[in-house]
């Protein structure tokens, strides 16, 4: 079956519940003619692209090859962003090669959306050591999209200025202005720390990642420590990495949810082959906004995936890098 050919980002962008399988198999059909990397994956495994009708029997390309490939649809080779993972001692860090950041920053913001206000109606705090300290992160990418939207004068990124950041969020707080204050979770874990104080207008959402800062503590174990510290109901969370440009988040108790452009599924630990749509395996992703990368990622995650399409993040492969943004098990 031939793939649509007005395929395009506005397309793809309009996913839903309801043609999210019909556009997710059109941009497979179009990603396996026109990425040679992918087909060639594809071939190996002796994939007849045409007879491919559902989801989790497409093929999906293991993550590291964004490692050591550089993963790129169509014919149009020159990115316009460049994202790049840490990676860990001796270990090669994962690009995406991004040819439209125009997909990115739309996907975002309209992810964004679906789970919460318009950016322009909240301020933006970034507490986000380690990834300002280098180039091309993505979390920083997308703070940055985040608060060019918003356009709040008080948005900003910090690194280990926690008094000033204490002075904003009080002051912002005083006014009940609307706050995201995102951050990685041993900075999060620090300054709740140095700075515990009631915060009721605020979303704090953890991004992952301790990065051996910090004794290593369960997903559940943050949040207690962080609503405790400020008095939250529930602290929130955002499931993403280098190789993807969609997001998933956790408005309460880790339990994420895609938004439109993303769908997750289960591979069975031992049977990579084996796909379901639900149940506990490795998560392999689909993720429409990569149209010009690769949609179809197999990742190092494990989590449990419910028969309504949301997901908890249970851990990685014991085989798998420490990635610098990786997520806490549970």
């Amino acid at each position: 079956m031939p793939y649509n050919t007005s395929l395009n980002n506005s397309a793809v962008l309009a996913a839903d519940a309801g043609n999210f399988r019909n556009i997710a198999l059109d941009v497979f059909r179009y990603q396996h003619e026109n990425n040679a990397l992918y087909r060639e994956y594809c071939n190996a495994l002796h994939v007849n692209a045409a007879r491919i009708n559902l989801l989790p029997q497409i093929p999906f390309l293991p993550v590291s090859f964004f490692k050591t490939h550089k993963v790129i649809t169509g014919n149009n080779g020159t990115a316009e962003l460049v994202f790049e993972s840490s990676g860990t001692t001796g270990d090669q860090a994962s690009r995406h090669y991004v040819t439209d950041a125009a997909i990115y920053r739309s996907s975002l913001l309209q992810g964004f959306k679906e789970f919460y206000e318009d950016p322009a109606e909240c301020v933006i705090l970034a507490l986000l050591p380690s990834y300002l300290e280098r180039q091309n992160a993505s979390l920083v990418y997308m703070a940055k999209t985040l608060m060019e939207q918003s356009g709040h004068a008080d948005n900003g990124f910090y690194i280990s200025e926690w008094a000033k950041l204490s002075e904003v969020l009080v002051r912002l707080e005083k006014s009940k202005q609307k706050v995201l204050l995102l951050g990685v979770t041993f900075a999060l874990l620090d300054f709740a720390d140095a700075f515990p104080m009631p915060l009721s207008n605020t979303i704090v959402m953890e991004t992952g990642g301790m990065k051996g800062r910090r004794e290593e503590l369960t997903r559940a174990e943050v949040h207690a420590i962080l609503k405790k510290k400020w008095q939250l109901n529930e602290v929130h969370s955002e499931y993403g990495m280098t190789e993807l440009l969609s997001q998933a988040y956790a408005t309460a108790g880790g339990i994420f949810k895609c938004t439109s452009t993303m769908r997750v599924l289960a591979r069975d630990i031992n049977d990579p082959l084996e796909v379901l749509e639900h149940g506990t395996g490795c998560l392999n992703i689909i993720d429409l906004a990569n149209i010009n990368s690769c949609s179809f990622i197999a990742t190092e995650d494990i989590g449990d995936i419910a028969s309504d399409g949301s997901f908890e993040v249970l851990g990685r492969m014991d085989h798998s890098a420490l990635r610098g943004c990786s997520l806490m098990t549970v």
